[in-house]
């Protein structure tokens, strides 16, 4: 058997411990199996790698700054302390945020994504009923959302519209500017 790279870049899906209980299923081939697990271990890695940069280099920086402005004098009128701490709270939310979603991560076995239906990590060409222009977005994780890569969160309104829509379905969704329909003319992953 080929050992898989462990380095070679896989997109961090959203992987969480609760689908590792499949990996316990007698049915499911253990390539298979391997394969789905040493995914997960490589993205957890990312996300963990990230999560140790922001909290020993990032941190002390932010800190550090602080630390300096603080000794510039008034703080009630000191901007570069106003920054440092705004920064400071930016960092502590991505912190979170990190570890939250290590914490929920879960596997998802792209073998068994179905196109029948718009669900996550489908790829769905689309067409605007109102102006026939067509678009194709792959619906992801928040974290993956990257528009000009295509990829729309599953949380966003139009992701939203989409889930459980068939070819052919056509969804009306709201979205700030207003209602659009959109027509769904294939689902692939």
């Amino acid at each position: 058997m080929k050992e898989e790279n462990l380095d070679e870049k896989v997109p961090v899906r959203a992987y969480t411990k609760a689908d590792l209980a499949m990996l316990y299923n007698p049915g499911v081939c253990i390539t298979t199996a391997l394969q789905l697990l040493r995914r997960w271990i490589y993205a957890n890695r990312q996300l963990m790698a990230e999560l140790k940069e922001l909290e020993t280099v990032e941190r002390p920086k932010i800190s550090a700054a602080i630390a300096e402005a603080r000794d510039k004098g008034d703080l009630s009128e000191n901007a570069e302390y106003d920054a440092a701490k705004e920064a400071q709270g930016m960092l502590e939310m991505r912190i979170n945020k990190l570890k939250a979603t290590i914490a929920d991560a879960k596997i998802i076995d792209e073998s068994k994504l179905k196109t029948d239906s718009v669900q996550i990590l489908n790829k769905v060409e689309l067409k605007n009923v109102k102006n026939g222009m067509k678009m194709i977005y792959t619906i992801v994780s928040e974290s993956e959302a990257n528009l000009k890569e295509g990829k729309i969160s599953v949380n966003t309104p139009i992701a939203q519209g989409l889930l459980g829509k068939k070819v052919g379905d056509v969804a009306e969704i709201t979205v700030p500017q207003g209602k659009i329909a959109l027509e769904v003319v294939n689902i692939s992953i």
